[in-house]
């Protein structure tokens, strides 16, 4: 195994050191045929997916499309790692984004495709070379991925695939070739992945888990939030690390929004994830669907109200679970990754942004209200990396994506992800 490590780290240093040099322009054209052949085998790739991981086949295909989109948005995206010519008392210097080098990626099985893309294309795009160690149950879409990569006309060792267990994770990032790692998954992942990574002071950008809070406040339009919150919850099986899974209910409308809600929760059923119709389908593994049942009954046994029962129909299917939990219960302090949702009650306005921030994680929030104002009143006082209003927490290639608090710190997406590993170089012209 190590000598297969060696060899694939030598590659990528060895191509990194002419990859460096190529224009950004030449990078560019390799990505817009990354995201043709993406689009081209969108059906074949989703294919991959759903076996894996259990992800409903449209939602899989709708997957390998964002892709697409988000290397293409790379691909002609400006250049902001151009020299920049900078004026001080004495000269006219320069400062130059250099690439780090190899790159380590740590990548979830949740979003197989979309989460080694949305790291690797900026990282690579910047200069650097990418060696990725994907989900144990991923090794088929790490494989499609640098085959994709390939057939885009990518050099050898600019994107490789590794297919090793956790224990080798260490040496990777410990080996003198690796000058970061960037690691999508759990707080205790990420936390691990850290620690080793700044013991041999090297970078690491984590995106790692969330609890975000749905906020409905008392002019909201709540048919459209109970629709929209429903899905927040439940797409990708609640295996979301931005899924909406606190759902922080103003008092004066409990009632008729969870009437409005309830409604739509149920609509949500578990079914055949090859069907094109079907919204939920199994969690990824029993192991996770034991682990979900196990929270659920530590939110009944610390009093939650059962609103819809979290029923287990198999292995790894549930018909989703809604309960109504008071504002100490131990379970807030826990990143729920599955079909069951979280309701509070809030007070008032000011009560309903003190519960929303009162936990460790900072991901993505969201507000609803038909007031301008309080929305932006919310979406500045709430800790987390992004805020959406009257709509449902997602990415946007466009924008820069990253958490606060212990979910994470670093950016990914936007052109700001193109500077994350590199070094700001200034050089001093006499």
């Amino acid at each position: 195994m190590q000598n297969l490590i060696q060899d694939k780290l030598s590659l990528a240093q060895k191509s990194y050191q002419e990859w460096r040099f190529i224009t950004f322009e030449k990078k560019q054209n390799l990505f817009k045929k990354l995201s043709d052949i993406l689009l081209e085998n969108k059906e074949i790739y989703a294919e991959i997916i759903t076996s894996e991981m259990n992800k409903p086949i449209s939602q899989s295909i709708a997957e390998v499309e964002k892709c697409a989109m988000m290397v293409n948005f790379y691909a002609k995206a400006e250049n902001i790692l151009a020299p920049e010519k900078i004026k001080t008392n004495f000269n006219i210097s320069e400062i130059h984004h250099t690439p780090m080098g190899v790159i380590l990626g740590v990548m979830p099985w949740n979003y197989p495709f979309w989460q080694v893309l949305r790291f690797a294309t900026p990282t690579i795009l910047a200069g650097n070379t990418v060696v990725m160690k994907h989900a144990s149950i991923c090794f088929g879409t790490g494989r499609a991925i640098e085959e994709a990569f390939t057939k885009a006309g990518f050099p050898k060792g600019i994107f490789q695939n590794f297919e090793l267990g956790h224990s080798e994770i260490k040496e990777i990032i410990e080996h003198p070739i690796v000058k970061g790692v960037s690691l999508t998954g759990s707080e205790e992942a990420g936390a691990m992945v850290a620690s080793i990574a700044g013991k041999s002071i090297k970078k690491s950008v984590l995106e790692l888990g969330g609890s975000d809070a749905y906020i409905v406040l008392e002019d909201a339009d709540l048919q459209k939030a109970a629709k929209i919150g429903a899905f927040a919850r439940l797409q990708n099986c609640g295996q979301t690390c931005v899924a909406a899974k606190r759902f922080i209910i103003h008092k004066n409308i409990k009632d008729s929004f969870l009437n409005l809600f309830i409604d739509e929760y149920r609509k949500y059923q578990p079914e055949n994830p090859w069907n094109k119709s079907t919204t939920l389908s199994g969690m990824a593994r029993k192991d996770l669907a034991d682990e979900l049942e196990n929270q659920y009954q530590k939110t009944i046994d610390g009093g939650a109200e059962i609103l819809i029962p979290l029923e287990r129909v198999s292995d790894n299917e549930f018909i989703p679970g809604l309960v109504l939990v008071e504002k100490d219960h131990p379970i807030l302090s826990e990143e729920i990754f599955g079909p069951l949702g979280l309701v509070l009650i809030a007070e008032s306005d000011d009560d309903a942004l003190s519960l929303a921030n009162d936990i460790p994680y900072g991901l993505g929030n969201a507000v609803w209200t038909k007031n301008s104002e309080k929305a932006m009143y919310f979406a500045e006082r709430l800790d987390s990396g992004t805020v959406a209003i009257n709509s449902m927490t997602k990415s946007d290639p466009n924008l820069p994506f990253g958490g606060a608090k212990r979910s994470g710190y670093g950016t990914e997406l936007s052109l700001q992800a193109l500077k994350e590993f590199t070094i700001p170089k200034t050089i001093v012209k006499e």
